[in-house]
């Protein structure tokens, strides 16, 4: 079968024998009372990757945004959603809202639209908490978050980023989205897993220093839920190993499975959206799933309004004659679809 519903991006696996050996899975002690050992240096490590002061890691993001927002619901902010925003961080966002902040969605990329709530919020006293995706999936768009931080800083409240597509995919060294934007300062929030471009389910939170030391003092989940495992934080250290050796070189033939996976759609003239990232979306093409499953190849359908849309996720360990296959068995079914109905 040729796989096209796996985002690990960048190829990497990290098999256990490539993992620094460990003596115990868990400490058996929360993070709060005892950091898992390489923790704080993984952290320090990810934080300078992503041009930030400082990082905590923790076992996923819905750890990270439950607990980041039961954190800033303290503060008299309003939640601004872009509404290409991911359900995870939403779900963080719900939280906050149901310890009193108020909230509302804009549409996906609209500074106009923002930059009214942020003006109309702040004449009441309500700060603004910005949530955003770093590149929304399946999107030709490219947000404007350099022009969501400088809104964030006008009203002295926060840019929450959750970067977990990006995360290892762009930027500098694969630094993501503060990389790729020039984004830095107090004002700044990220949240995002290495379980895409980096292959290891952790999750990672940024910022500044401040914020960090807020969070560790306040965190609920560091105290009541169990710390990362060592087999993790071993693969998460492998990641970033290969990354500094071998990173550029990944991303660079991603980008050309991307450019060659759109050169073949614009030539059997299928549409599909994505822009240059690895995720590619063939809007109302859902019905082909069952066919193309038959032949042989995996990609994911989506319901939407009308049509669903078929997406193939595209990795740096897919090699062009795969690339191939699946564009060749794409046109014949879609013609075939296309000579049924006329």
């Amino acid at each position: 079968m040729l796989d096209f519903t796996s985002a690990l991006y960048l190829g990497m696996r990290h098999p256990a024998a490539a993992l620094a050996p460990w003596s115990s899975l868990t400490l058996g002690q929360p993070a709060a009372l005892q950091e898992p050992p390489g923790a704080q240096a993984l952290a320090a490590d990810l934080a300078a990757l992503q041009g930030c002061e400082a990082a905590c890691v923790l076992p996923s993001t819905l750890h990270l945004f439950w607990d980041l927002f039961g954190m800033l619901a303290a503060e008299r902010l309003v939640i601004l959603i872009d509404g290409g925003s991911y359900a995870i961080a939403r779900w963080g966002a719900e939280r906050a809202q149901a310890l009193g902040l108020p909230q509302q969605v804009f549409p996906s990329g609209e500074m106009a639209a923002l930059r009214q709530l942020v003006t109309v919020w702040g004449r009441q006293g309500w700060r603004p908490l910005i949530l955003a995706d770093g590149y929304v999936p399946g999107s030709e768009q490219v947000l404007p978050l350099a022009g969501y931080a400088a809104l964030a800083r006008q009203g002295d409240g926060y840019l929450l980023l959750d970067d977990t597509q990006v995360l290892g995919v762009t930027g500098t060294q694969g630094g993501g989205s503060a990389r790729l934007h020039g984004l830095h300062g107090e004002s700044l929030i990220i949240g995002a897993s290495l379980a895409k471009g980096f292959g290891v389910p952790l999750a990672v939170l940024t910022g500044s220093r401040k914020l960090l030391r807020r969070f560790a003092a306040h965190s609920q989940t560091r105290v009541h839920a169990s710390a990362p495992s060592a087999a993790v934080l071993a693969a998460a250290r492998r990641a970033l190993a290969l990354n500094a050796r071998h990173g550029d070189a990944l991303r660079a033939r991603l980008a050309d499975r991307v450019a060659q996976w759109r050169a073949g759609m614009v030539a059997a003239g299928i549409a599909c959206r994505g822009g240059s990232f690895p995720v590619q979306r063939l809007p109302g093409r859902a019905h082909l799933q069952p066919a193309l499953r038959e032949a042989g190849v995996l990609a994911l359908a989506q319901a939407g309004n009308g049509p669903g849309a078929l997406t193939f996720l595209l990795r740096a360990d897919q090699t062009p004659r795969q690339l191939e296959q699946a564009m060749d068995l794409l046109e014949h079914h879609t013609r075939r679809r296309y000579e049924r109905s006329v």
